[in-house]
């Protein structure tokens, strides 16, 4: 799907966004892609970041797809806008197991107030051999902020 954003400085707005959001940089998540309804980035698998059995936490996987589904309605609301989560599911898949993750985030449905958004969460191994381990969905409300 092809978007055109109502925010012409959407890459740099979002950019400014996330300098600021303070929990995606303790997680340890780096963005790759910002394209209009559409986010991509990844996570180098820490200690920190798995359970008792070694995989990846599913709090760990639940905030990597709000964070790009979330990242991905934001390019597409106008200036002066911002997004909020007000629906998330995530459907876990396989175990996240290996040396990163990449999350995928894009919009489905853009609307005036509501966005729907997908969310594909794939786990890397040594070899990069790539695994779906979640998928999610989410609605974005847009906001005014100052």
């Amino acid at each position: 799907m092809s978007f055109t954003s109502k925010n012409p400085d959407f890459r740099e707005t979002v950019l400014q966004k996330m300098e600021v959001n303070h929990f995606m940089h303790h997680v340890g998540f780096k963005v790759l892609t910002i394209e209009p309804g559409f986010i991509e980035g990844e996570l180098i698998i820490e200690h920190q970041h798995q359970q008792q059995f070694g995989f990846v936490h599913g709090g760990v996987t639940s905030t990597l797809s709000d964070l790009v589904m979330g990242f991905a309605a934001y390019t597409l609301v106008p200036k002066g806008e911002g997004t909020v989560t007000s629906d998330l599911h995530v459907s876990y898949l396989r175990p996240g197991k290996g040396v990163k993750v990449i999350a995928r985030g894009r919009v489905i449905k853009p609307g005036n107030l509501l966005y729907y958004c997908e969310a594909d969460i794939i786990s890397v191994d040594d070899n990069g051999s790539e695994t779906l381990m979640a998928r999610a969905t989410s609605t974005m409300c847009a906001v005014k902020h100052k």
